[in-house]
């Protein structure tokens, strides 16, 4: 027994051996194979987190930097783009995603065969509203794509930014009423949009730097995109003739009358006839009586002007609600796209009552567009002020809740805002602003204009409060300067929206304003609400800077001050 277990063990001790001496050779041979293979893997780590470090200096100061790295980190040869390449290819991503979610928009709105109105109301809200991005967009990507100056088209970038941003919550905003939370189908992709543009506004302020130490800009974009070295296209200098000279003693290219004796009867049929895309200003004249119509002034229907017979004369009307299946955008009874409209002396009523809850009489989502002399009539939600660049001078404006609301960036000057009588429930607020994000250009300014009750609520007025404004959205932004403001308004002045949402975000102010409404000793003590003691601060949101209307507005004859005052 004891040779056996002995050579067993010497068996065992040879095989001991043979199997180190493989497993030795085995594990040099794979070192050497790792060995080999070391080099090239820590070139490529090196190549990465260099790559990821440049885009994280790019994402510095935005709002969403982790998708702001992820996104920048997949573009090839990120060091060696300036800020305009990397602004550039952001946007195109972005836009490749918006048509992505129009594209499954449409197939939501295909496939959800059981939608109610309102969804589907609200999911056409959304297709136009991404067809609306999507060309904001490639005016963007066409101007970066000349390698011309960004820094002079800076205050176009982050105007058009700003407007792609709200058209996305606009189209959220239009499932506010759904009963079957249709807007969890493409709230994601909405919301992951809107952070790629709020990062490329972010990103933007890099080139503000770089234009505030150059020269002034004196630029502005035409329909197309191109680029002026004046004035916009639209507004050309006879313009001024057509503002100022009687609408009896004026040329037009069409008339539209009830009684026949013009071109056509209706509005919408005269533009039709207008042409799309049009170079040279297309004047609309609408002779006096009252037009029972839903407009809508497409974007391919730019340089459109129409002219009336006066306030109260010449009237436009609708009716539609949210109580009665609209979404609030789609609501208005006038609409207009197409960039550079101008109207004068006409009223733009919604006549549905206080009932009826949102029900807008006019919205705008031109840039550049004009109002003048003209009126607002309506209950809540009367003017929405949707996007891009505005100005009403002589206007009146009517309405009870939120009656101006909206994000575009606008002056309202020696205008004259009038509270109505509400339901008894409710409240009278002058102004809701929805500024989404502290990058966008956007808010409402009311320079030297009366805050005042109107005939139906004089009255009553002490039945009712009314607040100059709440904040709709997370950055709202309104000031009221050198204005007139009645008695009506609360001594807070300002309202909230829902608890403490949005106070110590907000930009409120008011600067030199008078009039028994005026007094802000008792005003809210919110952050984001201040006096306004500077004119510096207050010159912000002049015509000059707030709406660059120096730019575009001497053209259209329209009168206007550029600062603070006439003088």
């Amino acid at each position: 027994m004891e040779n056996i277990f002995g050579q067993k063990s010497k068996l065992f001790l040879i095989f001991l051996s043979c199997f180190s001496l493989v497993l030795f050779t085995l594990c040099t041979l794979n070192s050497h194979v790792i060995t080999q293979r070391t080099s090239p893997i820590s070139s490529t780590s090196i190549h990465i987190h260099k790559h990821i470090q440049v885009a994280n200096t790019h994402c510095q100061g935005t709002l969403y930097p982790e998708l702001c790295v992820s996104t920048l980190s997949t573009f090839p040869d990120l060091h060696k783009k300036s800020i305009p390449e990397v602004i550039s290819a952001l946007v195109n991503v972005t836009t490749v995603e918006v048509r992505a979610c129009a594209a499954n928009a449409t197939g939501l709105r295909r496939r959800l065969k059981k939608l109610d109105l309102i969804d589907r109301r609200a999911l056409d809200d959304c297709l136009e509203l991404f067809s609306d991005t999507v060309a904001e967009l490639k005016i963007i990507l066409s101007e970066l794509g000349k390698n011309t100056s960004a820094e002079k088209n800076y205050l176009d970038f982050q105007t058009l930014l700003s407007a792609a941003m709200t058209n996305q919550y606009t189209c959220l905003d239009g499932f506010a009423y759904s009963k079957n939370n249709t807007r969890r189908f493409i709230q994601g992709r909405l919301k992951k949009i809107s952070k790629h543009v709020s990062n490329s506004l972010a990103m933007l302020k890099k080139i503000k730097k770089k234009k505030e130490k150059g020269s002034r800009n004196n630029e502005v974009f035409d329909e197309y995109g191109s680029m002026k070295n004046s004035f916009p296209v639209w507004l050309k200098k006879k313009d001024r003739a057509l503002l100022q000279a009687p609408a009896n003693q004026t040329k037009f290219n069409l008339v539209v009358a009830k009684d026949g004796s013009g071109n056509f009867t209706t509005i919408n049929e005269a533009l039709s006839a207008a042409p799309n895309n049009s170079n040279t200003r297309f004047v609309i004249y609408i002779k006096g009586g009252a037009y029972y119509e839903y407009i809508e002034v497409e974007r391919k229907k730019s340089m459109i002007m129409f002219v009336g017979d006066g306030i109260g004369k010449t009237l436009i009307k609708g009716n539609r609600s949210v109580v009665d299946g609209w979404t609030t955008f789609r609501s208005s009874t006038v609409a207009v796209v197409g960039n550079g409209f101008i109207a004068k002396g006409i009223t733009f009523e919604n006549y549905a009552g206080p009932s009826k809850h949102q029900a807008v009489a006019l919205r705008s989502g031109s840039d550049f567009s004009a109002f003048y002399q003209c009126s607002f009539v309506g209950y809540q939600d009367t003017l929405y002020v949707h996007s891009l660049r505005q100005f009403y001078r002589e206007c009146d404006i009517y309405g009870t809740v939120d009656f101006i609301f909206g994000n575009a960036a606008v002056v309202f000057q020696n205008s004259n805002l009038y509270a109505r009588k509400p339901n008894d429930n409710q409240r009278n607020i002058y102004t809701a602003q929805g500024r989404e994000d502290p990058n966008q250009n956007t808010g409402i300014s009311i320079l030297n204009c009366k805050v005042a009750a109107a005939a139906d609520l004089i009255p009553v007025q002490s039945s009712f409060r009314t607040y100059l404004g709440r904040p709709w959205k997370q950055y709202s932004r309104t000031v009221f300067l050198l204005s007139n403001i009645g008695d009506l308004v609360e001594p807070a002045g300002w309202m909230e929206w829902n608890g403490t949402f949005a106070l110590d975000t907000l930009y409120y102010g008011e600067y030199r304003n008078r009039g028994p409404g005026s007094n802000t000793t008792a005003r809210v003590s919110w952050p984001g609400y201040r006096v306004i003691n500077s004119s510096t601060e207050a010159s912000q949101f002049t015509v000059a800077n707030f709406i660059q209307g120096n730019q575009w507005l001497p053209a259209t004859g329209i009168p206007f001050y550029s600062n603070l005052t006439a003088v």
